[in-house]
This record gives C-alpha cells, sequence and structure tokens, in this order.
C-alpha cells in the first residue's frame, strides 16, 4: 500500500548552488518558527567547520508539513569528497529535488549525485535556482540538465520530470521563469504531486536500514533510517543485523521521528517514515533492525571505494605533547576508528609503527576535515603527505583519475593549460562562453591534482573556478612532477628574531614570525629555488655602542603567508610531516638534523648508482 500523507525526498546539487539556502526558505514558511522570531542564516549547516567554510558536510533530516502532507527532507554535501553521505541516504528516500544553478549549470558533483539517484530508480524534481542572477540563461541550463539525464541512462519516465524555477533566497519559486511567484508553494505541490508517496507492506515484520547515527549523554546511541516495513514501538525487542550477518537482540527504549528541526518522541512508527531509534547500542551504518520475532535483513549500503590516504600518528617532534589533551597513539586509534560508525567512505588501517595507522578517503579535503575536527577536539597528531592508493590487475598498475572543469578568463587559458600538461591532464572539451571565460575539462590523475590548487589559483590571480569528480581507475600515467620549491628549514633550536627572518626572507617566503619558538629540522618557509635551503631564523644581531635592540623596529617583514590546514597539507613534500595541534600547524622534515638528511640522501645515491651498474 502507499502512505500518501508522507513523502521523502533529498536534495541534492553541486557545492554552492543553494540548496541550504533554499532548505531554510522551505522551513520559514512552514511556520515552524513564529513570524517574529529571529533565524540564523544556512540552518542546517549547525557544524562550526560548516559555517566557517560555507559548504555542507554532514547529512541532516528535518520535516515540515505542507496541507496535511509531511515531507522528510534531508539536506546532503554537494562537494565530491562527502559523496559518501550522499550515497547512503539515497535508500532513505523515493525522490530527490535536483537544484542546478541558473549560471553555471550542470557541474561534476551534480553528475555524481544524479547518477546515484537515477541507479535506485528515483523520479527527480528539477529546480533552477538563482534565476534573479544577471547572467541567468534558464533555457539553456534545462538543455544541459536534460541532456545530462540522457546521458546517465536515465529511463522515460525519469526523463520527464517536473521543473521548478526559484530564488531560495527571497523563497520565491515558479514553473515559469519570466513569472516567479512570491512563495514557494510551486515547489511543495510539485513535491506532493511528483514524488511517489512510499510503498509499504504495513502487516511485514519491521525493518529498518541504519543510515545516520549518533550519540546522546542519556538516551545512549540513536541510529537513523527509514523504516521500510511493518510498525515500530516503544519497548519493542528487536534484532540488529550487521554486514556479515551476525545477530544480536536488544529493545526499543525510545522511539523518535523528526519534526522541524528536531525529533518528536512516539508510541510507534508505520513503515515509510525516517525515524530515530534508541536502545539498540551497537547498531552501526549499513545494519538492519529487524523485529526479533521474524528477523530479515535489508541489502547493506554499498558506497565508492576511498582514492586519497594519508597516515597519521602520533606526534614525535621536539614540542610533543605541549599543546594537545589527546597525545597518544591509543587515544588517537580510538577516535580514528569512532570515526567509521559515522563515515562509511572511510577506511582506517594500523600502520607500520604501533602509534601509526593509514587512513584513506574521498580527497585532501575529507581527510582535511577530519584532521581540523579532531584538533578542535583536542587532538595533537602528526600526518603526512597524501598520496593516491593503487591498484594492481592483470599484472597492470592502475591509478585514479579524475575529471577536471576549469572556468578560467581567456589572458589566463594557456598558463592553465600548461599546468594541467605537465600533470598529465589530457583536454576533452573546451567552450568558449559569451562572457569571456573559457570552460575545460580534462582528464588527470589524482596524483596531478596533489597541490594542484594553489598553483592554479595562482596562475588564475585568484579568479579561476576548479571543480573534479572521481572518474575511474586507468593505467599508471607516468611520473609527475612534485612541488617546484624546496623548504626553508630553520639551522638550529631557538626562538625566531627580526634579524634572522630578514635575512631568511631574502631566499624565499615564510611562514612564521619574530618570536616564535622553532626546532632544527623544522620548514619555516618556502624556498625560491628547487631545492631545500637551512636558515638561522634564531640569528641575533650583536649589539655594539652603536646600536641597540630597538633599531630592529625598523626593520619590516614582508610577504609572510599564513598557512592554512588545507595550505600545508598542499605543501608537504614526501620526506615532510605536518605537526596538528590544538594551537598550531607546524611543518617538519622527518629527519631532523641536515647531518643526518646529508648522510641519507648520500646512501640513496649509492644505491641508485649500485641499481644501474
Amino acid at each position: 500500500m502507499r502512505r500518501n500523507d508522507v513523502r521523502n525526498i533529498a536534495i541534492i546539487a553541486h557545492v554552492d548552488h543553494g540548496k541550504t539556502t533554499l532548505v531554510d526558505a522551505m522551513i520559514r514558511q512552514s511556520h515552524i518558527f513564529r513570524d517574529d522570531q529571529q533565524m540564523a542564516e544556512r540552518l542546517l549547516d549547525s557544524n562550526a567547520l560548516e559555517r566557517e567554510r560555507g559548504i555542507t558536510i554532514m547529512a541532516k533530516n528535518i520535516a515540515v508539513t505542507y496541507r496535511g502532507t509531511k515531507i522528510n527532507i534531508v539536506d546532503t554535501p554537494g562537494h565530491a569528497d562527502f559523496g559518501g553521505e550522499v550515497e547512503r541516504v539515497m535508500n532513505m528516500v523515493d525522490g530527490v529535488l535536483l537544484l542546478v544553478d541558473a549560471v553555471d549549470g550542470p557541474m561534476p558533483q551534480t553528475k555524481f549525485v544524479l547518477r546515484q539517484a537515477l541507479r535506485r530508480g528515483h523520479r527527480a524534481i528539477v529546480v533552477i535556482n538563482k534565476i534573479d542572477r544577471p547572467q541567468a540563461r534558464p533555457n539553456h541550463v534545462l538543455n544541459e540538465t536534460f541532456d545530462l539525464f540522457l546521458d546517465l541512462g536515465a529511463t522515460e519516465e525519469q526523463a520527464e520530470f517536473e521543473t521548478v524555477y526559484t530564488n531560495a533566497l527571497t523563497g520565491a519559486a515558479g514553473t515559469d521563469h519570466r513569472h516567479v511567484g512570491t512563495s514557494l508553494e510551486p515547489l511543495f505541490d510539485a513535491i506532493v504531486s511528483e514524488i511517489p508517496p512510499p510503498d509499504v507492506d504495513a502487516t511485514a515484520p519491521a525493518q529498518l536500514l541504519v543510515t545516520t547515527t549518533s550519540y546522546d549523554d542519556y538516551k545512549g546511541r540513536i541510529a537513523v533510517g527509514r523504516l521500510h516495513g511493518g510498525t515500530l514501538r516503544r519497548g519493542q525487542s528487536v534484532a540488529r543485523i550487521d554486514h556479515s550477518g551476525a545477530m544480536s537482540t536488544s529493545k526499543v527504549t525510545q522511539l523518535f521521528t523528526f519534526q522541524g528541526l528536531g525529533r518528536a518522541e512516539v508510541e510507534e512508527a508505520q513503515a515509510g517514515d525516517i525515524v530515530a531509534v534508541a536502545g539498540v547500542a551497537d547498531a552501526g551504518i549499513g545494519d538492519t533492525i529487524a523485529d526479533a520475532a521474524d528477523p530479515r535483513p535489508l541489502p547493506p549500503i554499498r558506497v565508492e571505494e576511498p582514492t586519497v590516504r594519508m597516515t597519521f600518528g602520533a606526534n614525535t617532534g621536539p614540542f610533543a605533547g605541549r599543546e594537545g589533551t589527546h597525545v597518544t597513539g591509543r587515544k588517537i586509534r580510538e577516535r580514528l576508528y569512532a570515526e567509521l560508525e559515522r563515515d562509511v567512505a572511510l577506511r582506517v588501517a594500523d600502520g607500520d609503527s604501533p602509534d601509526s595507522f593509514v587512513v584513506s578517503g574521498r580527497g585532501e579535503l575529507h581527510l582535511a576535515i577530519l584532521i581540523e575536527t579532531m584538533r578542535r577536539e583536542g587532538y595533537e597528531l602528526q600526518v603526512s603527505r597524501p598520496e593516491v592508493i593503487f591498484k594492481h590487475v592483470g599484472g597492470e598498475r592502475l591509478e585514479p583519475y579524475e575529471q577536471l572543469e576549469v572556468e578560467v578568463s581567456q589572458e589566463a587559458l594557456g598558463r592553465v593549460v600548461e599546468l594541467a600538461g605537465q600533470r598529465r591532464g589530457i583536454l576533452q572539451d573546451m567552450k568558449y562562453r559569451e562572457d569571456g571565460m573559457v570552460h575545460a575539462v580534462y582528464r588527470i590523475p589524482t596524483r596531478g591534482l596533489l597541490g594542484f590548487r594553489k598553483s592554479f589559483l595562482t596562475n588564475t590571480r585568484g579568479e579561476g573556478v576548479m571543480n573534479t569528480l572521481f572518474a575511474e581507475y586507468g593505467p599508471f600515467a607516468g611520473p609527475i612532477a612534485a612541488r617546484t620549491f624546496g623548504s626553508l628549514i630553520a639551522f638550529e633550536d631557538g626562538e625566531t628574531t627580526t634579524f634572522g627572518l630578514t635575512q631568511a626572507q631574502e631566499r624565499g617566503t615564510l611562514f612564521i614570525g619574530p618570536g616564535t619558538e622553532v626546532y632544527e629540522g623544522m620548514v619555516v618557509g618556502e624556498h625560491i629555488r628547487e631545492r631545500d635551503l637551512e636558515v638561522n631564523v634564531a640569528r641575533k644581531r650583536h649589539l655594539t655602542n652603536m646600536r641597540s635592540s630597538t633599531s630592529e623596529i625598523t626593520v619590516r617583514l614582508e610577504g609572510m603567508r599564513d598557512l592554512s590546514l588545507d595550505d600545508a597539507i598542499e605543501f608537504l613534500a614526501d620526506d615532510e610531516l605536518l605537526e596538528v595541534t590544538p594551537l598550531t600547524y607546524r611543518i617538519r622534515k622527518r629527519v631532523l638534523t641536515k647531518h643526518d638528511r646529508d648522510r641519507l640522501a648520500g646512501q640513496r645515491k649509492k644505491d641508485r648508482v649500485a641499481v644501474a651498474g
């Protein structure tokens, strides 16, 4: 039977196309809040990192009621690195709102999220957002979106999608881009009429696939998912079935449905609704919560494999343990394995040493967000340079490739083409736009994208736009030049002085200012040449009758670069590590002393000569 009083939808789109802003407008117009109540912008971006970066990292559930129909809405991330969040929520919904920017049109992540929806047979409503922008081209964008549906193998029914034009900022929608109304009623009407209601068997035994888990200090672990069949009641005995088929029994202590931005406790829930269950202490993502009297497992959640990995470990630098609360390898291990319960796209394995762990994810940003989250929780750790994950199939070495789409001005095009070529990128398509911009599509090894962003922004003077999407595994592309500049390395322990830094800044770009404590082997800047260079940034000026310590006040340090976490990860060389603490980031050489580095380099040179001989 069909439950006509419920609709379950996910909002999917490329990053920055306005998903969360549209959800804000839907919440406002559903009158969850009083008319005079103040609302924050981007309500669902509740995580501090999400607000700072302006992106959605974790999928979130809300529910609104429109003319007697409850609409469960899942807001999903738009960045390709968090595609695992999109993949795992698709089993909870019956349809999607595909949001497309009225100027940019379909972008790489649009293709990824739409492919996930079409594979599961979901119907889509195409929402062309930002219709008020001066450069809006709704007809062109609609044609491009229709072509994308056909390219992804949409069925005839899926390709006959409803189109709604919106301005999410003002909360306006319409079915004609020339006459957009003053409310989102046309969008709500389309959801109720076009998205199929859940098709459920109310008499079947209860079946719920766990899609998200959270923890509450009072309620314990809370499992969230869609109730696929039957009825679930508070106090009911249930069986948890994991990926391997192992089963354990427990009792539902509390049961919730979503209402507005929060949860409402209920005595029982019917099939077709999205619910939260407390009492199943060991429930994990992909597990099935079923009726204990007749346990039937659901197919577990499958997500694409990670393509990039980094080595995490306890900090072994000279300043280890000074700034962090959780500093031991045991604590870091516990935290990483706990993250696996929330993030299905992440992989963690023990490393070569007891205090090191290999963490694999979808991309640099995926892993950087994990590092930043741990840092804010008081963890102190060190991480290595990201590296891609190779595969060996039939004796052939394969590596991941990505689709790189760039938008640059015609003046910067030559520099970008040269940059992509150096990193083994192959041009697949190029279009000149009327506004003087060029849209180019490349197929490029993931190795070539490590550290690519900084060079790209430098060559386009910060005006270029780049987006990537995992394409496939392909043959090894050959060597790719890594960093083109070396590091400036502190020569001795001490505290940086303006005098020492002034001498060093003639050799490159500094990362630190005066009064910073450094140690031998710590990276303090970027050299202007390819090789590394040791500099004495703790050097003091000798005082004479003609000089005083205050004379340094007139000396100015120019061109210093304050590294963010993303910048520091991009900068890392193979022989360097990044120390991450709650207070700072430090880049250091794996081998700290110059004597040991020179000896190691000499040994490697001998080994190469011996192999060549």
